[in-house]
């Protein structure tokens, strides 16, 4: 079976699941995260809303293909608490400098088990949910299927967490940025990532200079003659380099004597006879 995450955030989260609710149920939930399942998804602040296609299921009187809608929130850890939190990470430099570049620490979870306290759900307390599916279970497979995308966004997302726990990312910045050791941090990555400036058209605008005046003809062919080039008198260049690159005796030379001693002599006296039309 492929995995549904890619990274610990989202195996840690399902993992949490698999323990607090029933494997299978969980299980099945998987097919209800894709995206022929899942018609609406939503984080609305610190709640979760979706809409899942049920089956048709004539044992408990549905003949028509349902719509489920869903409602998923973790327990909101409360003010006091995030106050506790904040000024712990903001005497935790690592922590701190990552949160304050968009990362999320490895460590985090260190943290707040020093506190006793814990960013993902620990038990069933920790998650609330609700379906309006006629299943008596919960929660049931529809609801799995959700967790199921919850834990695909924290995979891409890991900062997500902290809004689902009921502090958005935002706020909690701006509480570390306002704490000395979040000040000095700030004051060294400097305000924030420079602004992009995006081009208005995907082709460079041209550049437009007047030009002289002058007719159309002098502006094609020349107004006058150009300027003689000055030559340098002295050979500049070494004598029959293109001789000297087959070396003194190159595979078509059967003669005793070096082919670039023969040749060299003759190479600079056509150079010399020449050099008039060159």
């Amino acid at each position: 079976m492929a995995r549904m995450t890619r990274t610990w955030w989202g195996k840690k989260f399902l993992d949490v699941l698999s323990h607090i609710m029933d494997s299978g149920r969980l299980k099945r939930g998987r097919a209800y995260s894709t995206p022929r399942r899942l018609l609406e998804f939503d984080v609305s602040g610190y709640t979760v809303n979706a809409k899942i296609r049920g089956n048709v299921n004539p044992h408990f009187g549905v003949y028509r293909e349902p719509k489920y809608k869903v409602v998923v929130k973790l327990k909101r850890i409360s003010v006091k608490d995030w106050d506790r939190i904040t000024g712990e990470i903001g005497n935790n430099a690592a922590c701190l400098s990552q949160l304050l570049m968009n990362e999320m620490p490895t460590a985090i979870e260190g943290v707040f088990s020093e506190l006793d306290l814990h960013l993902l759900p620990q038990s069933r307390a920790d998650i609330i949910s609700s379906c309006s599916c006629p299943d008596y279970a919960s929660p049931c497979k529809h609801v799995a299927g959700v967790y199921y995308k919850i834990a695909s966004l924290l995979d891409r997302d890991p900062l997500l967490a902290f809004q689902l726990r009921g502090m958005k990312f935002e706020s909690l910045q701006r509480k570390l940025s306002a704490s000395p050791l979040g000040q000095a941090l700030s004051d060294h990555f400097g305000s924030g990532e420079p602004a992009i400036e995006y081009p208005s058209h995907r082709y460079t605008s041209p550049q437009r200079r007047s030009l002289p005046n002058g007719s159309p003809k002098s502006f094609w062919q020349g107004s006058g003659t150009l300027p003689p080039v000055e030559v340098e008198d002295g050979d500049q260049t070494a004598p029959a380099i293109l001789i000297k690159r087959g070396g003194d005796f190159p595979a078509f030379w059967n003669k005793d004597v070096s082919f670039i001693e023969a040749m060299e002599p003759v190479y600079v006296r056509i150079v010399e006879k020449n050099k008039a039309s060159l």
